[in-house]
């Protein structure tokens, strides 16, 4: 049987080793186990992983475990959208319990005012590229001392149009600076931001986590008006104990979820 690493092995932080033993994560999923000897030895990483992996512990672990508390803002993490900032920071918050470090969300959608008087305690910003260059340009938020900056699921930012918001937000980052991209595939605007923006990348592509061939997958085409019609149907006739249902706007899942 193979001698799995563990996170008491592959970190440094004691401080980070507990929060973690806390939780009860005790062993690195694939990504995590190759990509933090890679960020903890300062390379550029290209992590080519799903959802699901465990890439947010993959390069939020060896960045929590360097950030000096008493240095101001040392790392940036641009996302998509502002449930995923959500998510990362939560995520980060669980390694900071036991390390006094100021973890900040920047997202459009509520009051920019509240998320600038914070900016000059903060050590670690997880923000969405628009209010992040909305900050940049009032100047409110200088980047000049970023030790490490991360685009996550860049596939889906690019996707949705950020592409020069996120440009922007490089230029303002030393040109020394750690870069490591997290990203389900490689589209051609992706690579552009490799080839252009990283310094020697170092490749991490994992498998699925699923076998497709233990999937079944289903297509209906349906009238928008049928559509909560036959979601109700095929629920009902499943009878599966758990189900998730996935909407295109916050309003659809708000009234799926009330209809429902």
């Amino acid at each position: 049987m193979e001698n799995r690493v563990t996170f008491e092995q592959l970190l440094t932080d004691p401080f980070v080793k507990k929060s973690l033993k806390e939780i009860n994560i005790l062993e690195p999923t694939p990504i995590q186990e190759r990509a933090i000897p890679l960020i903890q030895a300062g390379q550029d990483v290209v992590g080519q992983s799903s959802t699901g992996s465990g890439k947010t512990f993959a390069f939020a672990i060896p960045i929590i475990e360097n950030i000096k508390t008493t240095e101001g803002l040392q790392a940036i993490v641009l996302v998509p959208t502002r449930e995923l900032c959500e998510q990362v920071a939560e995520e980060c918050q669980k390694l900071t319990r036991y390390k006094s470090i100021n973890v900040l969300k920047v997202y459009g959608g509520v009051s920019i005012e509240g998320q600038i008087r914070r900016i000059p305690q903060a050590n670690m910003i997880i923000g969405t590229p628009g209010r992040v260059k909305d900050v940049l340009q009032r100047r409110v938020l200088r980047l000049d001392n970023i030790r490490v900056f991360v685009l996550d699921e860049a596939d889906k930012m690019l996707d949705m149009g950020f592409i020069e918001d996120v440009e922007f937000i490089i230029k303002a980052t030393p040109v020394k600076r750690q870069t490591l991209m997290f990203s389900a595939t490689m589209p051609k605007e992706v690579m552009h931001i490799v080839n252009k923006h990283m310094r020697d990348p170092q490749w991490i592509k994992t498998k699925e986590q699923v076998d497709k061939g233990l999937l079944k997958q289903y297509y209906y085409d349906v009238p928008i008006r049928d559509r909560f019609h036959l979601l109700v149907h095929l629920l009902s006739n499943e009878k599966a104990p758990y189900a998730i249902v996935f909407c295109g706007t916050r309003r659809a899942v708000d009234l799926v979820a009330y209809n429902l």
